[in-house]
Parts: C-alpha cells; structure tokens; sequence
C-alpha cells in the first residue's frame, strides 16, 4: 500500500513540474522552463532526470527512491489544442 501511495506522489511531481514548465513555456510566468520543472519536482519529492521542450510542450522524467528502489514517471504538458 505504501508503494502505491509513493508512486503517486512521483506521479503527481511529474505532472506538477510538466504543468509549471509548460506555464513558462507559453509565458505565463517568467523562467526558464526546466529550470521551473527542477524546482517543482523537488519540493514535491523528487529529482528531475529529464526535460524536454518542443516549442510550448514539455516533457519530463522524474524519480525518487521508494524504500531504496528507484521509482520513475513520465509527464507532457502543454496548451490544449486548437478546436478541441
């Protein structure tokens, strides 16, 4: 039980960093994107291992140890698309 609880909150830090990068991305808030995305990952948690950006898309990959394993997630985030 306790795993799946920490695995949602890396999955949680992955989402909340993708959010706060994209945010940058498309100028709502100053910055530089996986800057923003570093720092959010690690007041909730967990390290940034990854980050890409692709115009106002970003793409991250975060983890933290569970227990002593190594637990990762993956998220994008950008602006909806047009017409949806």
């Amino acid at each position: 039980c306790a795993v799946l609880i920490a695995r949602a909150a890396v999955t949680g830090a992955a989402d909340a960093a993708a959010l706060a990068a994209a945010d940058v991305a498309i100028g709502l808030v100053p910055g530089i994107p996986c800057e923003i995305a570093s720092w959010v990952a690690e007041v909730n948690g967990a390290e940034l291992r990854e980050c890409l950006t692709d115009g106002v898309i970003v793409t991250v990959r975060v983890s933290a140890a569970i227990f002593g394993f190594p637990v990762s997630s993956t998220a994008t985030a950008g602006p909806a698309a047009a017409g949806r």
